[in-house]
């Protein structure tokens, strides 16, 4: 029988609520998160109870109702759970440091119920005063001959326990809202809480007449019971206005510890700069965060979709994941599943994966980097493309260019464009000698190119207009030159006069007649550096660093010895100027002035 009671919550400080409000839940939407998740929990242990034979009676319509009456200002939570005792209000309600789930736990846990346990009015029911001015709950137990009972409390440490008349099995909860957080009784304020904490949980939620959330998504069901469509229509349920995606690993471990989960490769276009924090993490389908960095290997972190495991760590609020030795275990089983899968469409259908590969390059490429473990599995998977758009693998590659591209070290280069349009001429006479190139123009391709140059013995990357071609390659084939040591030096003298800019330090070459007049190169190693400040490496003085560019001068081209043969020292000067802005021209860096100069220079070698 239910009497009137009055009394004093048992609590260790006169301050609890204030720091309820302040401190344990920043975030004062979290109340609605809350007493849900304690709604579901109730209604579960019901479930539970009436298989295992412990509750005899009709389980009936389970719904969890959320409603709002504006005018009296108030938000309800109602619930068909196991409801409570005036006993159980006294332990669970009025003592705080006592917990409905762990009782629960320890009576069950020999029966395996203890996994579907989020926690009965705990903590998190007191997190209802960071809105509420005062609260009440009317509940009535499930057991037989319960009496219902009715809480109340204004947020001091007094509260009230009254009989009341309730029919149902089950509690609500009516939050009385504080003047300054009517803003909760906005039914799209509301929505939206909803949306966010809720839209997953596994009892139906009913909201303004309708239900508000999808009780089984597909990660809480088996791989087997799904096909393509389910994956693409619930990848659509949580990115409404993004393109499909390219494929989805489905997540479902339960030793060592507890994860399910459904991740999707998007479309990133070779892109970087997307949005993150698209990885929802949830907590037997509680929302918790979408910062999940410590959880997911940082190069994953581009990926789409839901984790959820109630092994991860929380704090007592939910509101962050703490350091704990399951992260690192789930981190690492996640990066394994992964390097499994993109192993697995390599071998099954390696067309459609190079289909692919300009959007899972940028994953791949940021693994191999990051990862030590994933390095080791993808490196049998990892592709490089050339300017004839044929894929390799690294291993093939370098088995296909050696014979062809090894230096007078034994050194295999890798030649390769940033720029393709812009490194034409470059390319094209890499070609005349029957070089392969590669296109390294993506986002992450010069940290790629650095970190595969570490691992990959005998193997250079260079770019393919960092020198000239002998250079490059350097097979230790010297050429002879056309030219006297003093008509060197002669040439020398006339390209430093006609360039006079120490930026550019000038050397005649003997190279082949076809080769190029004059060829403008910015060394490999400070073009690499510049590439790396550009993209904030850790290089950032290198922006700052005065360019320094090597002209070799082909003494061997007939161009040169025109030069030589021109009858005035202005001719020569002339058509020095002229086949060296040819060469800035090709590198694109004839501007302004220079460009003016040269387009009137050669109207008049024309005209002429």
């Amino acid at each position: 029988m239910v009497t009137e009671e009055k009394g004093t919550l048992s609590i260790h400080t006169e301050n609890i609520f204030p720091i309820i409000k302040k401190f344990l839940y920043s975030d004062h939407e979290i109340f609605l998160r809350e007493l849900v998740s304690n709604a579901v929990d109730a209604t579960q242990k019901l479930n539970r109870l009436a298989a295992l034979g412990e509750y005899k009676g009709k389980i009936g319509d389970t719904k969890i109702k959320v409603s709002i009456d504006e005018k009296a200002k108030t938000i309800t939570i109602s619930d068909k759970g196991i409801g409570l005792t005036t006993d159980e209000i006294k332990k669970y309600i009025n003592q705080i440091a006592f917990s409905g789930a762990a009782e629960f736990v320890e009576k069950y846990k020999d029966k395996g119920e203890e996994k579907q346990i989020i926690g009965h009015f705990g903590l998190g029911f007191y997190s209802s005063y960071m809105v509420a001015k005062k609260v009440e709950i009317f509940t009535k137990s499930y057991q037989t001959g319960a009496e219902a009972a009715r809480w109340e409390c204004d947020g001091s440490t007094d509260f009230e326990i009254t009989p009341t008349k309730k029919k149902d099995r089950g509690t609500d909860i009516v939050l009385h809202i504080a003047e300054d957080s009517e803003e909760f009784l906005q039914k799209h304020r509301l929505q939206g809480i909803l949306d966010k904490y809720c839209k997953f949980l596994p009892i139906e939620i009913e909201f303004d007449g309708k239900v508000v959330n999808n009780p089984s998504p597909i990660w809480t069901k088996q791989p087997s019971e799904l096909k393509d469509e389910d994956y693409l229509n619930f990848y659509k349920e949580l990115y409404p206005f993004a393109e499909d995606p390219l494929f989805w690993i489905h997540l479902n471990v339960d030793y060592p510890f507890n994860l399910t989960g459904v991740l999707y490769f998007p479309k990133l276009k070779n892109e970087l700069d997307v949005q993150r924090n698209k990885i929802q993490l949830y907590s037997r389908q509680v929302f918790i965060t979408d910062e999940v960095k410590d959880v997911v290997p940082e190069f994953l972190m581009l990926l789409h979709g839901v984790i959820d495991s109630p092994d991860i760590p929380l704090n007592v609020s939910r509101s962050y994941l703490q350091s704990d030795g399951n992260v690192k275990k789930i981190n690492t089983y996640i990066t394994k599943k992964v390097a499994d899968k993109l192993g697995d469409l390599f071998k099954k259908d390696r067309a459609g994966y190079e289909k692919k590969w300009n959007d899972i390059g940028l994953f791949v490429k940021y693994g191999m980097i990051s990862e030590e473990k994933f390095y080791e599995k993808a490196l049998d998977y990892t592709l490089v493309q050339d300017i004839d758009d044929k894929f390799y693998t690294l291993k093939e590659y370098e088995e296909h260019v050696k014979p062809n591209q090894a230096d007078k070290d034994g050194n295999t280069i890798f030649l390769y464009t940033t720029k393709q349009a812009q490194q034409h001429s470059y390319i094209e006479n890499a070609r005349k000698r029957e070089y392969g190139v590669l296109k390294m123009d993506g986002q992450l391709d010069n940290h790629f190119i650095n970190h595969m140059e570490m691992k990959m013995e005998k193997v250079n990357w260079k770019r393919v207009d960092a020198d000239v071609l002998d250079k490059l390659i350097d097979k230790d084939e010297k050429k002879e030159s056309v030219l006297s040591e003093a008509e060197q030096t002669t040439v020398k003298e006339l390209f430093d006069k006609a360039i006079n800019n120490k930026a550019f330090t000038v050397n005649v070459e003997a190279m082949s007649t076809d080769d190029m007049p004059v060829v403008i190169t910015l060394p490999e190693f400070m073009r690499r550096m510049k590439d790396m400040s550009a993209m904030g490496g850790g290089m950032a003085m290198m922006g700052n660093m005065p360019d320094a560019y090597s002209v070799a001068v082909n003494g061997n081209h007939a161009l040169v010895g025109k030069i030589l043969k021109a009858k005035t020292e202005e001719e020569k000067a002339d058509l020095a100027k002229q086949a060296f802005d040819l060469a800035k021209l090709s590198q694109n860096l004839l501007t302004g002035p220079e460009l003016t100069a040269f387009i009137k220079r050669s109207l008049d070698i024309v005209s002429a």
